[in-house]
């Protein structure tokens, strides 16, 4: 965290490669907006109040003005200019080049940050750490910005850096900001048009549930019409969007364990930038996606297993209790950027569920 502007980087390394001797080495000394939900979860359920504070003043300030403007990550101290670029005179890693610096991800839509954002917002007014009528006014003009945009394809979660889709997960997370504006009009007596906001979490809502489950894969899958499965849609019963009981939630979550897992951990999923199925993932098993996995298992009652997976999580730590982005499984050791602040709220998180 920048101790003078609240700014939380998501590592403060860049170009670790998620595979040793690959390409994929990304710059990560950034204020990503997605942490914001996740951040925020951890810092105000451990009773860290001067640091949520901060992070949910610097959420505010980053994301100012008109929400057509609104990127996907900030420098600390909530500047917008960022470039990638790559240094061929540094040999990388153990060779793993290129190395780059900035992050060109800066300029893709990813529509899931707004209901990353409005729920952090919503998390900060439960600890009171409520904002001021002027934030709410910039809540409300979000949701103006999600209503414009949430039927249009972007790059998803994960950054894809090929053809835009419609990501199934883009469009829940346009659900779960209106969701959060709906509950915080109801429960902090805002002023706001919430009979069309209703509706528009319904249209959202119904539309997800007609293209985004996938009958023939019998699981919710990464983009409308495809077929490729992907650990973020675990976030579904964490965000609210149905109930982890829910016979799609379950059929997902078998899938998942099925498709996606091996030595105990979950892959983000098995598909390339394009879409095109992969048997080798090119990366590591990614740490919060098995963290949430275990967390979907608590909520589904299945508490021995979700215990067994946090575990298996916690062993992987390294000397002082940190982890990585990513674990190989073959080489047995840490991969991607370190330490990683995703890594280690989903951590947090599960412990705090898990009890």
């Amino acid at each position: 965290m920048n101790h003078q502007t609240g700014g939380i980087v998501a590592a403060p390394t860049s170009s670790l490669p998620e595979r040793v001797g690959g390409d994929r080495n990304w710059d990560y000394r950034y204020c990503w907006l997605r942490d914001a939900s996740f951040t925020m979860l951890a810092l105000a359920a451990s009773g860290v109040s001067e640091e949520a504070q901060a992070w949910r003043d610097w959420l505010v300030r980053a994301i100012a003005g008109h929400p057509a403007q609104t990127q996907i990550m900030y420098t600390t101290d909530g500047a917008r200019h960022i470039v990638e670029w790559e240094c061929p005179a540094l040999r990388g890693y153990q060779e793993s080049r290129p190395v780059r610096f900035g992050n060109a991800a800066v300029n893709q839509s990813q529509h899931d940050i707004y209901g990353e954002v409005m729920n952090a917002l919503y998390v900060a007014r439960q600890h009171g750490l409520a904002p001021d009528e002027d934030a709410w006014l910039l809540e409300r003009n979000l949701i103006d910005q999600v209503t414009a945009i949430w039927r249009a394809v972007d790059n998803g979660l994960w950054e894809f850096r090929g053809a835009q889709r419609h990501f199934t997960l883009s469009k829940v997370m346009a659900w779960v900001a209106v969701d959060r504006a709906i509950r915080c009009t109801e429960e902090f007596h805002h002023r706001a048009p919430i009979a069309r906001w209703r509706q528009l979490a319904a249209t959202i809502r119904n539309d997800v549930l007609a293209h985004g489950f996938n009958q023939h894969v019998n699981a919710f899958t990464q983009s409308y019409g495809s077929e490729q499965l992907d650990a973020s849609l675990l976030l579904l019963p964490l965000f609210g969007f149905l109930p982890a009981q829910d016979s799609r939630i379950q059929a997902t979550v078998s899938a998942i364990e099925r498709e996606l897992m091996a030595d105990g951990l979950v892959f983000r999923y098995r598909s390339d930038a394009s879409g095109k199925a992969q048997h080798e993932p090119d990366e590591g098993a990614f740490l919060a996606c098995s963290l949430w996995l275990a967390q979907v298992r608590h909520m589904q009652g299945r508490h021995d297993d979700a215990r067994t997976l946090f575990e298996r999580v916690l062993r992987l730590r390294n000397d002082v209790g940190l982890l990585a982005e990513q674990y190989d499984i073959r080489a047995k050791r840490q991969c991607g950027n370190f330490p990683q602040t995703l890594s280690h709220v989903a951590l947090i998180n599960t412990a705090i569920m898990l009890g």
